[in-house]
Order: C-alpha cells, then structure tokens, then sequence
C-alpha cells in the first residue's frame, strides 16, 4: 500500500531539484568557458613562442648572411684547420725523431757488437798462430824492440811506464807490491798490443803501471837474466866487481833493459819513508819475474796478456777461447770479477839468492853499470 507523502516534503523535493539541475547547468557553462579560455591562452602562447624562435633563427641567419660575419667563421674553420694540421706535424715530426734516434742506437749496438766480435775473432787467430805482429806481450824481447820506433834497445813501453812513475807515482803505498786491478791491467795489455808506441792513458793509477811492468816483463818467453847465465849471476851476488863483468855477457837488449829496470827500482826504493818499499821488499816483488830457472816461469801473469802456447788440438782451442772470450767480453759483475787483485804467490819455492841478487842491483846500481848509458830522470 503506498504510503501518504506529506504535501509540504514533495514541495520541498520539487525545489531542491529544480535548485541542484540550475546549478550544475551553470557550472557546466562556467566549466566550459573556463576551458575555452585556457585553449584560447595556449594557443596564443604557442604562436607568439613560434614567432620568438621563428625571429630568432631570422636573426642568427642574417647575421650569418652578413659579409663580416661570413669571413669570421672562414677565419675560425682556417684557424682550426692549421692548428689541427699543426699538431699533425708535430706528432710525426716526434715519431720521425724517435724512429731516428732508435736506428741510431740500433746501429751503435750493432758496431759494438761487431767491434767485439772483431776483437774475439782476433784474439782467437793469436792463439791459433802465436801472436800478432803488433803484439809487445809475450814475444822476445829483442822481437819487440825490432817493431818498435824508437832506436833505443829497450822496449818503449817499459819506458813509457818508467817516465809516468818518475813523474808522478814514486810516493804510491807499496808500489810495486800493492795489487792492482785485473780489468785494467788487460785493457792496457790490450792498448799496448795494439800500439806498442803508445803512452800512458790519463787517469791510470801508478799501481797499475807498476803491476803493468811487472806483467810485461813475466810475459817474456825468457828471462830477463837468461837461462844461460842464471848460476853465474846467483853466485855473484857478493861481488860488484863480479856481477859487473857478468852482467857484460847479457845481451844488448837484455841487458839495458835490466839496467832501466833497477834504475827505476832504485828511486822508488829512495821514496821508502812515503810508500813503504826498500830495496829489500822490491827485490822479494821482483826477483821472480826478473829470475827464473825452466819450467820455473811466474804462470799466474800469463792471464793478463792474449798470447797463449801454441794449441795442439781443437779441444784446446775450444777451452782457450771458452776463457779469453768471455774474459774479454765480460763487464762489470759478469762472469769475471774484474776489480779482484793480482795474485803474488804462485805457489813456487822462494829463491833467497835471486832476491839478494836483485836487492844488489837496486842498491848498487850505479856501481854495478858502470858502462851503461845510465838512465837519467
């Protein structure tokens, strides 16, 4: 059954209605003005932005159009384009210089090495044949006075080395005796094979010449004093009158060499107080290298000069040149330690009597060559 609505609440229904349709309907309209205008303001902004970029790129076209500004932009590209180019050049020009300064070194190393193996190739014919033509240690001594420029009978190197020593070494500690060093002393072995005429490179210590001459006077085949006359000279080491006359039966060579020798050995000997060496310490350093019977040659010099006995098989060869190669080849810290000393004692019974006889030629030189042409310094 329906039910009985009041008139008054359909009344106030009807209105409420009416009220709700008017304003939704004006708020419609309102909805839809305000839409027409944002569009109409966004298409306003979206011209006058077009027009904004639009004179803009005109601007920037025009200015580009403009003479002034044309030839600045081709100044610019050009300027670019050099200093591109520019270091272009520079980096090949670097690349040319380091591929230069490589060869060069390429090339050094290369003559180095062929230098090296000149000398190798060298010293391995000295040993096959004997040794060289040029070479001073190791031959007679009359041989090497032959070769040599000078006229006077005693090898110019013993000279050479003589004047050094009275110019600036007489006061060197122990000299004579000191040790001296093994790498210089082949280099200056080596010097002298190959320029016998040659004098003292600067800078070598007065230890070393001395070591050089004792090393030049071991490496004669022959003693100083000569087989023949060993006894006779031992036995008159008590006499001046009769080591003078004996003396006479050296030959020439011999026997200007010897009076050289202890001429030197006398003024080192009279600087005693400064480097320690009297006659008697010269004549112990001396007298086995100056003195010596057969099979009784002073061996350990034979290592600081090329020339080495003549080889009798190629397995000798091979062994020789094993040692002498390497040795040669070797720098400092490699294979060899080249600043180790010079060994004294060989091991070889000490002869007294060669020693007296030496220490008698220092301190009585003068007495003793009496018809030399006397070194004088």
């Amino acid at each position: 059954m329906p039910s009985a609505v009041s008139p008054q609440w359909q009344e106030k229904a009807s209105d409420f209605f009416q009220s709700s349709g008017f304003k939704i309907k004006e708020a419609g309209n309102s909805a839809g003005t305000f839409v027409g205008e944002v569009a109409k303001d966004a298409k306003v902004n979206v011209a006058d932005a077009a027009e904004k970029v639009g004179s803009v790129v005109k601007s920037r076209w025009a200015i580009f159009q403009q003479p002034s500004t044309r030839h600045a932009m081709q100044e610019r590209f050009i300027a670019a384009a050099a200093t591109t180019s520019m270091f272009l050049r520079k980096g090949f020009s670097e690349t040319k210089e380091k591929v230069v300064v490589g060869k060069i070194k390429v090339e050094e190393v290369a003559k180095m090495t062929a230098e090296k193996s000149k000398n190798l190739l060298t010293d391995i014919e000295r040993w096959q044949k004997g040794v060289a033509s040029t070479d001073v240690f190791g031959i007679p001594i009359e041989l090497a006075v032959q070769h040599q420029q000078s006229t006077t009978p005693i090898p110019t190197i013993l000279m050479k080395c003589a004047d050094s020593l009275i110019l600036s070494g007489l006061n060197s500690l122990e000299l004579f005796k000191a040790q001296g060093d093994k790498k210089v002393i082949r280099q200056l072995v080596s010097f002298y094979n190959q320029d016998p005429n040659a004098s003292v490179p600067e800078g070598v210590s007065s230890v070393d010449i001395a070591a050089l001459i004792k090393c030049y006077i071991a490496s004669l085949p022959d003693p100083l004093t000569t087989f023949e006359l060993f006894d006779d000279i031992r036995n008159a080491r008590s006499s001046i009158h009769l080591m003078r006359n004996i003396l006479k039966k050296l030959p020439t060579v011999n026997y200007m060499t010897l009076e050289l020798i202890t001429a030197l050995l006398l003024r080192v000997s009279q600087k005693s107080l400064l480097n320690k060496m009297d006659a008697r310490s010269l004549a112990m350093e001396m007298a086995p290298i100056i003195m010596w019977q057969k099979d009784h040659r002073p061996e350990h010099y034979k290592q600081f000069w090329i020339q080495t006995p003549k080889l009798d098989s190629k397995a000798s060869l091979d062994s020789a040149s094993n040692y002498s190669g390497w040795d040669m080849l070797s720098e400092d810290g490699e294979i060899k330690d080249a600043s180790s000393s010079i060994p004294l004692d060989d091991g070889m019974p000490v002869d007294f009597h060669a020693i007296e006889v030496i220490q008698c030629l220092i301190e009585h030189h003068n007495a003793v060559f009496t018809d030399a042409n006397e070194t004088v310094w």
